[in-house]
Formats: structure tokens, sequence, C-alpha cells
């Protein structure tokens, strides 16, 4: 069953807010077992909006809609859909009543909100138990359209509670099969080439999907239809066979959720130290919920006073090797697990860039120091050239190598 997702608002194409709507909805309609065949971002144009509708709908089953049912003068997706299905806006008593529910508790009801009551009088109305703005559902020759408001967590809500349930009585669909890989230590074009083989002699209908971040790979093997599951699980072992120890996780989920996972299981704790990084990597580690069981804060130690001062790297250190050398990171990691009486430290100091290089350290270099009880692995790396991206693949490396070093005891 094919689907498009249509997201409406100037603020979009200028790029004043991220559409992160289209990505949350298309990941949830494919679980569902919905195939996403194009999204698009239009403007508040009235005729774009209809002649966006018809097209899409000359490709697929369901379109999607989010975006401009506000109460203010730029929000016209209702009174469009009133035009492009042939029919007039009417006043519904049981949305103005959800609306007395929704503002009651925070806000008094205005003429503008008051008015979000009229919809269109042939649809199906759903009411938004999370907002002001109803959800209008049209059934087209056969096809389906729904309108729904742009608003991020009212549109999560609506989709889980209402239309994904809705889709699914409607529809016929096939189960959407998938297992997810994270690797380690291969580029995008190494591992292809790695799994090559693998990838050519895959069973027909069956796709594998290569998603890169700075550090790390995700692989996503998937196939359609519920009794193929024997052969997904087949595909599946062969997979692991050639992948090995590279796999971190056999799930969709970022490396700071694995870390911190391995870390509750073993009763551990953690603290980091973090110079070129800045305290990128203890926010990735707090940004999961529960991380106050394992981990116990962060010395940002950006400039080498706070490194003596604080964490009590030798002077000494810092004079004849510099700040980015291993002895330094080595120091740094055990003076945040003296300070913080932790565990486990990650220490991170290297040149961001994207200036501070010589001909010696140039932007990139990075060593990093892992710490668990008394052992400890201190390695340096060579990024690029690039700030964002060398912070990242920084944190990222520091939490792969801690997890190794877990993992292995």
């Amino acid at each position: 069953m094919k689907t498009a997702i249509v997201t409406i608002g100037d603020e979009i194409l200028i790029g004043q807010i991220v559409d992160t709507n289209s990505a949350w909805m298309a990941h949830q309609l494919t679980l569902a077992g919905f195939e996403v065949e194009e999204i698009q971002s239009i403007g508040d144009n009235a005729q774009q909006i209809k002649d966006t509708i018809d097209n899409v709908f000359q490709r697929v089953d369901v379109v999607l809609m989010t975006g401009g049912l506000g109460p203010t003068k730029d929000d016209i997706t209702k009174k469009t859909l009133c035009d492009y299905f042939g029919t007039t806006l009417v006043f519904d008593d049981s949305v103005l009543e959800n609306i007395k529910n929704v503002v009651s508790s925070f806000t008094s009801l205005n003429e503008l909100t008051r008015n979000q009551a009229y919809v269109p009088k042939d649809c199906t109305v759903i009411q938004n138990r999370v907002g002001t703005a109803p959800v209008t559902w049209f059934d087209h020759k056969g096809k389906v359209l729904v309108s729904m408001p742009g608003v991020p967590h009212e549109m999560k809500y609506i989709m889980e509670n209402e239309i994904l349930p809705r889709l699914k009585q409607k529809f016929e669909i096939e189960a959407y099969l998938k297992r997810v890989f994270i690797v380690k230590g291969y580029t995008e074009s190494a591992l292809a080439m790695h799994i090559a083989d693998f990838e050519d002699n895959l069973p027909e209908g069956f796709g594998l999907a290569y998603l890169p971040s700075l550090g790390l790979m995700k692989l996503r093997l998937f196939v359609r239809g519920e009794q193929r599951l024997p052969e997904l699980n087949e595909q599946v072992k062969k997979l692991k066979g050639l992948l090995g120890e590279a796999i971190v996780a056999e799930k969709d989920i970022v490396v700071e959720k694995i870390l911190g996972e391995r870390l509750f299981e073993k009763g551990l704790t953690l603290a980091t130290a973090e110079s070129c990084t800045g305290g990128n990597i203890a926010h990735m580690i707090t940004s999961v919920a529960g991380s106050s069981n394992y981990f116990k804060g962060s010395v940002v130690s950006y400039a080498n006073e706070t490194k003596v001062n604080i964490l009590q790297v030798s002077q000494e250190a810092l004079n004849r090797f510099g700040a980015v050398s291993e002895a330094v990171a080595i120091e740094m990691a055990r003076g945040a697990q003296r300070v913080l009486n932790v565990d486990c430290s990650i220490a991170i100091t290297g040149i961001a860039g994207p200036d501070g290089g010589t001909d010696e350290k140039p932007v990139g270099t990075v060593w990093i120091c892992t710490t668990y009880k008394d052992k400890y692995v201190a390695r340096k790396y060579q990024f690029g050239k690039y700030r964002d991206s060398n912070i990242m693949r920084a944190s990222n490396a520091g939490m792969l190598q801690l997890l190794e070093m877990v993992e292995n005891g």
C-alpha cells in the first residue's frame, strides 16, 4: 500500500523550521507495513496544494498532510481542501467541545480559536485530543487523504492513536520485516566491499540499506511479508557470520545508549574528562533516560589550567608532551576517575580545528584514554579537517573504546 507525505508551510521552505514530521511519519508508516512513495514540502498556496494532491494521487493510495490548520489567515489548508473536494465548511459542536476541553486549562477561548470548529462538511472528523485543530479524513475514489496539524507532538499523538489504526483497518498490508545492525570499524564503501557477495546473492524481495554516521554504520536488512521470516533469519545468520565482532548491536540504537545499557548491567559508574569535545560526550550520555544510574559527571577541561587544577594533570606532562598527547590523555582519564570516584572514565584531548594544527599534530589529531577500574587503553586517532565532524567522531570513538573494554572485562 503506497503512501505520500506532504508537509505544508512557508516556514519550512524558507528554513525557519526544520521538517521533522516527515521523517517520523515515514518511519512509523514503514514499520506498519506501508510503502512511502514520496515526501514533499510545499508552501501555503492554495493552487499548489490542489495541484500537489492531484499529482500524488496518481501514484499513491494514501496522502498524509500536515500543516496549515491553525487559526491565523495564513493557515489555508482546511479551506483549500473544501475547494478541492467540492464541499463547504460547517460548524461542528463536538469539535468546539473538544477545543474547550483542550484550552480550558491554560487560556481563554477567543474567536479565532472558536473558528477552528468549522470543518469540511463531507469528511470524517477526528478529534484532536492534544490540540485545537481537528483532523479531517477524506475518502476519495477508493483513496484516502488525511489532514493533520503540523505541531509535532499533536501529529505524533494523532498518528499513533487514530490514523495508523484506521489505515490498518481499511487497507490490507504486508508486514515489514527488518533487522538492524550497528557496525564499527568500516567506512560505507569498505563495508559494501566486504559484504558484496552476500548482498549480490540476497533472495528476491530482500533489501540492504546502509546508513552511515560519524564513526559507525547502520545496516538494515529488510523484506516484506510475514511468511518470509524464516528466510530473513537465515540471511541474518549469514550476515552475522561475515561481520563477527564488528557488530556493536543488533537493534536500532545509538552508541550512547548501548554503552549505558552495558554499564547499568554491570553496575558500573562513568565520568568524562573532555577537552576538544567540550562536553559533547556528557551531553550525549545524559540525553538517554536513566543515565543518572551510571553517569556521575564531567570535567570540561578545555584550558590547561583546568587540567592541572581539577584533574591534577602534571605540568611536567603538559610541558614535555603537550596537551594533545598520550601522557596527558592518561592523566586526564585517571584524574576524572579519581576526582569523581567512578569505575570508568573517558578522556579526550585533541585538535578539533579548523585552526591549531601543526605538521606534527595536524587538525583532527585526537588522543583518547578510557579506563575500566585499574585498566586503561590510550589510542591516537586521526580524524578530518572539519570541527563539527571531528567532535562527533571523537565522541563516538571514545564511547566505542570504553564499550570494548567493558565487554572484554
